[in-house]
C-alpha cells in the first residue's frame, strides 16, 4: 500500500456546472411535462436523445477529473446546445401526443429540462473559455527613512541615472 497521501482532487467548475444540469434533465424526464405526462411518457425518441446528451455531458465531467479520456470541451458545448434546442423545440411546439386544440398544458417538467439543457450550456461555455482569477497577496515592506531636508531623494537619484548609453553610431566601411 502507498504511504503517500495523494493531494486532492480538483473538480473544474465548468464541467461541475454541466454535470449538475444533465443530472436535472434527466432528472425531469421523469416529472410532468405536460399534464398528467412524463417526459418518458409523452416522447418516442427525444427521451433518449436527452438521456444519451445528457450522459455524454457527463462523462465530460469525468475527463475533465481525468478519469476517463479527455473531452474537447467544443465537443460538450456542441451537445449541450443540441439538448438545449431539442428542449426549446418542445416548448416551441407540442409534440402529437399532446397536439390539438383541447391539448394539454406545460408542466414543470419541461421547465426543469429547460434549466438543466440551460446549465449544461453554461457550463461548457465556462468550460471553453477558461476564466480563472488569481489572487496574489502583496508583501509588506518596511517604510524607508525620509531623506534629509537637503539631500536628493532615492527616487529622484534612480530617475536621473541613464537609460540608454551615449554611443555613437558604428562607422561604416
Amino acid at each position: 500500500m502507498n504511504a503517500a497521501p495523494r493531494p486532492p482532487a480538483a473538480i473544474p467548475v465548468g464541467p461541475l456546472v454541466a454535470a449538475l444540469g444533465a443530472l436535472l434533465l434527466i432528472a425531469s424526464l421523469f416529472t410532468d411535462w405536460y399534464e398528467d405526462i412524463t417526459g418518458f411518457t409523452v416522447f418516442e425518441f427525444n427521451d433518449l436523445l436527452l438521456v444519451g446528451l445528457a450522459l455524454v455531458t457527463l462523462a465530460a465531467l469525468a475527463a475533465a477529473m481525468r478519469l476517463v479520456r479527455p473531452i474537447d470541451p467544443v465537443v460538450a458545448l456542441a451537445v449541450a446546445i443540441l439538448a438545449l434546442l431539442v428542449v426549446l423545440s418542445q416548448i416551441v411546439n407540442d409534440p402529437p401526443a399532446v397536439a390539438g386544440d383541447n391539448g394539454r398544458d406545460q408542466d414543470v417538467g419541461i421547465w426543469l429540462a429547460l434549466a438543466g439543457a440551460a446549465l449544461m450550456v453554461a457550463g461548457a461555455v465556462l468550460s471553453t473559455v477558461r476564466l480563472a482569477i488569481a489572487i496574489e497577496p502583496r508583501e509588506r515592506r518596511a517604510a524607508s527613512p525620509a531623506p534629509a531636508a537637503g539631500e536628493p531623494s532615492a527616487a529622484r537619484r534612480v530617475d536621473e541615472a541613464p537609460t540608454v548609453t551615449d554611443e555613437p553610431p558604428p562607422a561604416r566601411s
